[in-house]
């Protein structure tokens, strides 16, 4: 099997894995479209006190909060993803089977990840966002130019949470356990991202700073692609230098941990 199909047929099958849990999809739609609501509402109240808060207008800003709901999940912004299941494999020693197997570990592990991404998108993503569009005035594009370039940003950006993901799995080679460091990927996640909220509200420094981090590249440059906020270029850009230095990074603590780590239990 030439290495396309290969890891074509392992994105297949993270993609099927994830679509065998359908009573826990339907809860995760029901928990993104109630949180959408309540967010919408908080972010309606909090745009009336301070309009254009951001450059954002109310129809962006409730965009904003659908679009965080529909890559909630997708992106793993919290965790859960493909690195859940790595982390347990290193604790375990059962990497040693990886890493003899005639495949790459981290495209291996990433096609994993894009597959799950893609059943959680039209899975679990899709039907919050259309229930927004539906019930709520959303700043959405009427040209598909547009949505050819955020499509693209979204797959930069899944690119760019594995790329997260993926170092912080493999700290567990070194740290045997890996609780410490997924509490601190969910805080880091969720605040960086601009789940709670869109980063360019942020003021100061500390919002430039914010604003250039890996985790910016997952939801506020998507986010600001579709709405139009941003220039396109630039903001492919900013997320394909992210996406290409954290799997950079990845390949070289890969290569760290398999010739310097003993794998536990031999």
């Amino acid at each position: 099997m030439g290495a396309g199909r290969l890891y074509t047929a392992v994105a297949a099958g993270g993609f099927r894995r994830y679509a065998t849990y359908r009573a826990a999809t339907a809860a995760g739609v029901f928990t993104n479209t109630a949180f959408g609501i309540i967010l919408v509402y908080t972010y309606l109240a909090l745009w009336d006190e301070k309009p254009h808060l951001g450059g954002y207008d109310q129809a962006q800003a409730v965009t904003y909060v659908w679009l965080g709901q529909c890559l909630y999940a997708t992106l793993a912004i919290q965790g859960g993803g493909a690195e859940k299941d790595l982390m347990e494999r290193i604790r375990t020693g059962a990497i040693a089977i990886d890493l003899y197997r005639p495949a790459d570990l981290q495209l291996w592990w990433l096609a994993t990840d894009l597959g799950r991404s893609l059943f959680q998108l039209l899975g679990r993503g899709v039907i919050p966002f259309l229930v927004g569009a539906v019930f709520f005035p959303m700043a959405l594009p009427a040209d598909a130019g547009t949505w050819a370039a955020f499509l693209v940003a979204l797959f930069l950006a899944m690119l760019v949470s594995f790329g997260i993901r993926y170092l912080v799995a493999l700290s567990v080679f070194w740290l045997m356990d890996g609780m410490g460091v997924n509490q601190v990927m969910m805080i880091t996640g969720v605040f960086f991202s601009g789940m709670t909220l869109p980063l360019n509200v942020f003021p100061g420094g500390f919002g430039e700073v914010a604003r250039v981090l890996p985790w910016a590249a997952q939801l506020q440059m998507p986010a600001d692609v579709l709405m139009g906020e941003t220039g396109v270029a630039g903001a492919l850009a900013f997320q394909a230098a992210w996406a290409v230095a954290l799997l950079t990074a990845g390949r070289l603590l890969q290569t760290a941990a398999r010739r310097r780590v003993v794998v536990q239990g031999g």
